[in-house]
């Protein structure tokens, strides 16, 4: 177990867990574990009064507000996306207590209010969830790194389109911006942080 500490103020975030993304076809995990093990994990933050981070990634109707820049690789989701396809699956939705942030590029702290959420709450720690582990999840993970808050990915509880992506993601670049841990490894210290 490589995960060793959960911080008295540690948030769960959940990355992209939103109608028209978790049913999409993914792995090593499929959208619905994903989705199973995100809900069990934000029913213990609630229980425990600590703050569950609902993100989602919504773009405006004629595509204004989508990241600019070329790249070599085809930008996937072009067009008209279904109506409803940015909502938060009903699983997750509809907590008073939660924080829905809205994105509008990978990664949830930029151009957000995500960190000054999490900042006015005493947050020092993330653990994070979601769909897809390289792009979402990843992006969000760096930037919590960057400013200073620890890094606690759940590994289970995520999944990638691709999942060579994903073992990249778990086994190189989370180790190097936290401690990693499976739910279960998660909700264990869970319960001895919080009692």
């Amino acid at each position: 177990m490589a995960l060793t500490a959960l911080d008295p103020r540690t948030a769960l975030v959940v990355i992209d867990l939103q109608a028209g993304i978790v049913g999409a076809p993914t792995a090593p995990h499929s959208g619905a574990e994903v989705l199973a093990r995100s809900v069990e994990l934000a029913e213990a933050f609630r229980a425990r009064d600590l703050p569950v981070v609902l993100v989602r990634v919504s773009f405006a109707a004629d595509f204004a507000d989508v990241m600019p820049g070329r790249t070599e690789a085809a930008r996937s989701g072009g067009g008209a996306r279904p109506d409803g396809w940015d909502v938060i699956v009903p699983e997750l939705a509809g907590h008073p207590g939660d924080i829905t942030v809205t994105k509008h590029n990978w990664g949830a702290f930029h151009g957000t209010d995500l960190d000054v959420q999490l900042r006015r709450r005493g947050v020092t720690q993330i653990v994070l969830t979601g769909i897809a582990t390289s792009i979402g999840v990843e992006s969000t993970a760096r930037a919590a790194y960057e400013h200073g808050y620890h890094v606690t990915p759940a590994t289970d509880a995520m999944a990638d389109m691709d999942a060579e992506a994903h073992r990249n993601s778990v086994e190189r670049i989370f180790p190097r911006l936290g401690e990693t841990g499976t739910t279960a490894e998660i909700l264990e210290l869970l319960a001895k942080t919080r009692g």
